[in-house]
């Protein structure tokens, strides 16, 4: 029997509705009956994750874990999360279901051993995600060499998340401040990127950059497809 999928959204929407289009161009399927079956609580009122872990913001578990309650209702046979820095809250959430969690931290770092052997890779992330080391400890575990960006960097790509993609901003409020953090981390070694906030991919996709690059949000749909029991489809 196929399994179903809970997506632990509104972190933020954008995020999440992108993921639910990943899901589906990534199932081999024939016809509309072929799809998963899909179960999403995008409650963007879950307070912000990265003000919780830097600066003693409103804890964001127990919204998450209300919405992980009516993804169980639902009868979902899994939970994803689209935002890398919600992963920081994993070991309080999973205690409070029998439902497994697809972690997407673990699906990227595996991608960017799979994909770019060897490589350098630059971890494009939150102030939050960055603080709470979750991609260097995955990466290091994957024997993964990693760059992360300098004070400055981190700045603007919070700027890209947060005045840009998330305030829905035109690519032009942002490409600057983008371009100076790709082009400042590869002149100091980065062959590939981590696009590891969710915020970030929807970002290179509006600017229409062709960036060697790891999207995490990709990888936890094909990770997602395939625990569902489902092939997953080759792109172009």
């Amino acid at each position: 029997m196929k399994k179903t999928i809970g997506i632990l959204g509104g972190m933020g929407p954008m995020a999440t509705a992108d993921l639910f289009q990943k899901i589906t161009a990534f199932t081999d399927a024939a016809g509309d009956n072929d799809h998963i079956r899909v179960y999403i609580d995008s409650n963007a009122s879950i307070p912000d994750r990265t003000a919780a872990i830097l600066n003693g913001g409103e804890d964001p578990v127990p919204a998450m874990a209300d919405a992980l309650r009516h993804l169980e209702l639902c009868g979902a046979d899994c939970v994803i999360m689209p935002c890398n820095t919600a992963h920081y809250f994993l070991p309080r959430l999973e205690p409070l279901t029998k439902l497994p969690f697809l972690s997407m931290i673990e699906a990227a770092a595996k991608a960017c051993r799979v994909r770019f052997p060897g490589e350098t890779v630059g971890i494009l992330a939150t102030t939050g995600t960055l603080a709470a080391e979750l991609y260097q400890k995955a990466l290091a575990a994957a024997s993964v060499p990693f760059l992360v960006p300098d004070e400055g960097e981190r700045a603007a790509l919070m700027e890209v998340i947060y005045q840009g993609v998330k305030a829905g901003a035109p690519p032009s409020r942002y490409r600057d401040a983008f371009r100076s953090v790709t082009e400042g981390m590869t002149d100091r070694g980065a062959a590939c990127f981590l696009l590891a906030c969710t915020e970030l991919p929807l970002a290179v996709q509006a600017l229409g950059l062709e960036l060697p690059c790891v999207d995490p949000t990709e990888e936890l749909a094909k990770a997602a497809v395939r625990f569902c029991g489902y092939p997953v489809r080759a792109q172009s």
